[in-house]
C-alpha cells in the first residue's frame, strides 16, 4: 500500500494505530452486536434532560462558529470552581488537551514520566511528539507516587502524568498526599493531574482548588465525559495559573469547539441537582458490579471512578478469555493492557438492563472457559 513519500522522519516511524478498540470496531470485525456497552468508561445514565433541551434550542445556530474564546464556558467554570476565567483553558476533551500539553513542553528525545499501564492516549501523544516515555510500575494496584517522583528527579523530566482517581484500576490517593507530591516536584517539571473522575471519588480524594492553584507547574485536567454523561460531545478543560492556561492559546484550534457541545456543557454545569442524582446511580452501579463479581468468585477492587476493576484471579490470558466470552454474548467490557494489571477485567457502570445482562452472562462464560 503506497503512501506519501515525504512524511517527517518521526511520523514515518510511528505505527498507524488507534489507542482504543471501540465497540463499533468489534461489531464490524466480529459481526457481533453490543447489547451492554459497559467497557468504555462512559456514563450510561446519560446527561440531564435540561442538557438535551439546551442542545435542541441551540441547534438552529449550528451554522455559526463557536466563540473562539470560549468566554461563557470559561466564566461559568470559573464561577463553579471559585477561580477566575483566566485560570481555565477549554479543549475538545482531555485527550486533545493532553496532546496540547505535550506539544507545549516536549521536544524530541525529552523524557516523560508516567505509570506503566496508565491512560494510553497520553503515551500516544508523547510518541507523536517524539518524547521518550519513562514508565513506573504500579504498586499495590495503584500509581506509585514515590516511584514517579524518583523517576522525575533521576531523568530531570520536564513532564509527568498522574491520574487521580486512576484509570484503569479505579484506585485513588488522598488529597493531602497528592498536594505533597505536586509540591515536591521540581519547578521545571509540569504535572498533568488528570482528574477525569473527580466527581465520582470519595470525600478527601480531591485536592481543593486553592491548594494547587498558585503552582504554574500544575495543570489539572477535567471533563464533561464521565459524571456529566457527555463523552460524545468532547468537552474538557484545564485548571492552572493564568499564565499557564493562556499558553494553550498559542497552539490550540481556536474554532475546535462544537457549538452544541458548548451549550450542553453550560446546561450540565447549571444542573447540579441532576449531577448529584447520577453520581448516586454511579455509586449504586459500582456496588452492583461488585456483587456480581463476588457471586462468581471474582474480587472487585475498590473504585473511585465510574467503572470497577475486577481481579479475575489468574493472568492476562484468562482475563482476555472472559472479555471475549462476554463479547460473544453482547456484553462489551475491557481489561488493562499491561501485566500484572491485566489479570483484571474492567466493567463500566450502566443502567439496570446492562447490569442484568452482565449478571446473566458472566457465570456462563466462567463455566465455559473453566
Amino acid at each position: 500500500m503506497s503512501a506519501f513519500s515525504r512524511f517527517t522522519p518521526l511520523a514515518s516511524t510511528l505505527p498507524s494505530t488507534v489507542p482504543f478498540v471501540g465497540p463499533e470496531a468489534i461489531e464490524r470485525q466480529r459481526g457481533l452486536a453490543v447489547l451492554a456497552r459497559i467497557g468504555a468508561n462512559e456514563n450510561g445514565f446519560g446527561p440531564a434532560p435540561s442538557v438535551f433541551a439546551a442542545m435542541r434550542e441551540e441547534a438552529g445556530n449550528i451554522w455559526k462558529y463557536n466563540d473562539p474564546e470560549n468566554f461563557a464556558l470559561r466564566q461559568a467554570l470559573g464561577a463553579h470552581l471559585g477561580v477566575a476565567a483566566a485560570n481555565i483553558a477549554i479543549g475538545s476533551g482531555i485527550d486533545e488537551l493532553l496532546g496540547q500539553i505535550v506539544r507545549l513542553v516536549i521536544e524530541p528525545g525529552a523524557p516523560v514520566v508516567t505509570s506503566l499501564g496508565a491512560y494510553p492516549t497520553f503515551n500516544f501523544h508523547v510518541a507523536g511528539f517524539g518524547g521518550r516515555l519513562v514508565s513506573v510500575p504500579y504498586a499495590n494496584d495503584r500509581e506509585d507516587l514515590d516511584g514517579l517522583l524518583d523517576a522525575v528527579k533521576r531523568e530531570k523530566a520536564p513532564l509527568v502524568y498522574f491520574a487521580n482517581p486512576d484509570n484503569p484500576m479505579g484506585s485513588w490517593w488522598d488529597a493531602e498526599r497528592i498536594v505533597a507530591f505536586a509540591r515536591a516536584l521540581p519547578e521545571t517539571t509540569l504535572l498533568v493531574l488528570d482528574e477525569a473522575y473527580s466527581e465520582t471519588g470519595p470525600a478527601g480524594s480531591l485536592p481543593s482548588i486553592a491548594s494547587l492553584i498558585e503552582l504554574p507547574n500544575v495543570v489539572r485536567t477535567r471533563t464533561f465525559s464521565k459524571a456529566y454523561g457527555l463523552a460524545g460531545a468532547r468537552i474538557g478543560y484545564v485548571i492552572s495559573t493564568p499564565g499557564t492556561a493562556q499558553a494553550f492559546d498559542k497552539i490550540r484550534n481556536h474554532f475546535g469547539m462544537n457549538r452544541l457541545a458548548t451549550a450542553a456543557a453550560l446546561a450540565a454545569l447549571k444542573d447540579q441537582t441532576y449531577l448529584a442524582e447520577v453520581v448516586g446511580k454511579i455509586h449504586a452501579a459500582r456496588e452492583r458490579i461488585g456483587g456480581i463479581a463476588r457471586a462468581n468468585g471474582l474480587e472487585p477492587l475498590p473504585s473511585a471512578t465510574n467503572f470497577v476493576a475486577i481481579d479475575a484471579g489468574r493472568d492476562g490470558v484468562y482475563a482476555r478469555a472472559i472479555v471475549d466470552g462476554l463479547m460473544e454474548r453482547g456484553v462489551f467490557i475491557r481489561m488493562p493492557g499491561v501485566a500484572p494489571l491485566n489479570r483484571c477485567i474492567r466493567v463500566s457502570v450502566g443502567p439496570e438492563a446492562d447490569m442484568a445482562l452482565l449478571e446473566d452472562a458472566l457465570p456462563q462464560v466462567l463455566k465455559q472457559i473453566g
